[in-house]
């Protein structure tokens, strides 16, 4: 075991604050990380609030985490120290399923996969985050951060990035292919940078126009206002694909209107409150409503590999660790562009 610094929420809708918390000694095939960087995702903020249900407490969030290999077990294969790596979103799962053996190891039938925090292990212990210094994680649950990539940049990569690319893959986004991303915050605008880098025609469909000069910049060719009832009336029938990104409820219909026949709008966000669709917003045009949850191992190192390839990093706000709580209220109004990372070489 060894005792590492950290910073935890000591009750749901607790102030997060730093405590000390028990990494397990590293196993035959265990992979010994220092934290260098730690994402703040919303998904963060939902959990400690338990915003989708009851959570396990105290928590230690985070599940975009860059490090370096610091000490490896006997039998890993995959790294060495001094490697530069990443943890996502997830630790484990029965590995067994039929999804976990394709790869889609988020998708575990197997008792489902083990988060990366507010879960239990194999071993019925809770899981703890990245927003500490060091963290213990099996080889086969870590990827590798190419040379091309700064570690403070590729953190956010580990949920906000294989939570946008998987989708846009899964849909075959590309050239010939108009792509919407709903919202331009912290997954939006990794949307849009992927988007834009697999040759789709990309448009941003944000309540309204305060981000299109950066939405543009980062590789948006046009830039809608969803307050204006004029947007859905100029844009219907014109997306292949629209990916939501957004953690409020929609009016689905409308949105569903803007799709072409046999389109899909594919929701990686996922809001508190249940959502409602009339159906025949669905049957006229064979359109899809559908959801996808982060992604497998493999392809969030495709993932990685690519945005190495095409110079795609998040845009963030690097912060201090005592700045966790203020950073949460301002993700929470949306005054971030467009992610907090944690420095945790100040926790």
């Amino acid at each position: 075991m060894t005792t590492v610094a950290a910073y935890a929420a000591p009750a749901a809708k607790a102030p997060l604050e730093r405590t000390t918390i028990e990494r397990r000694a590293v196993r035959e095939f265990d992979v010994l990380i220092d934290i260098k960087f730690a994402g703040i995702c919303h998904s963060d903020i939902h959990q400690v609030q338990e915003g989708w249900g009851e959570a396990i407490f105290p928590m230690v969030p985070g599940h975009e985490i860059a490090g370096v290999v610091s000490e490896v077990g006997p039998g890993v294969t995959k790294y060495k120290v001094g490697d530069r790596v990443g943890v996502g979103c997830m630790v484990d799962s029965c590995r067994e399923c039929d999804n976990c053996k394709a790869g889609q190891e988020q998708y575990c039938t197997g008792g489902g996969m083990i988060g990366t925090y507010n879960a239990l292990d194999k071993d019925g212990e809770p899981t703890l985050g990245g927003y500490a210094e060091k963290i213990v994680v099996d080889e086969n649950y870590v990827v590798r951060i190419p040379d091309g990539l700064s570690l403070d940049v590729a953190a956010p990569l580990l949920c906000a990035g294989i939570t946008t690319y998987s989708p846009l893959k899964h849909w075959n986004a590309g050239p010939g292919k108009k792509v919407a991303v709903v919202g331009m915050g912290g997954l939006g605008h990794m949307a849009v940078k992927l988007a834009h880098a697999l040759g789709a025609e990309v448009t941003v469909l944000s309540q309204s126009l305060r981000k299109q000069e950066d939405g543009l910049k980062l590789g948006a060719d046009h830039y809608y206002a969803t307050s204006d009832p004029k947007t859905f009336q100029e844009l219907a029938g014109t997306f292949d694909l629209i990916v939501s990104t957004v953690s409020a409820p929609l009016d689905f219909d409308a949105f569903l209107s803007l799709l072409r026949t046999d389109g899909a709008l594919a929701n990686v966000g996922a809001p508190e409150e249940p959502v409602s669709v009339n159906l025949f917003s669905l049957l006229m045009g064979r359109k899809t409503l559908a959801g996808s949850a982060i992604g497998g191992i493999q392809e969030t190192q495709e993932m990685l590999d690519f945005c190495a390839e095409h110079g795609i990093g998040a845009e963030i706000e690097l912060i201090g660790a005592s700045e966790i709580n203020e950073a949460y209220e301002r993700v929470q109004s949306s005054d971030v562009r467009y992610r907090f990372v944690i420095d945790t070489a100040t926790i």
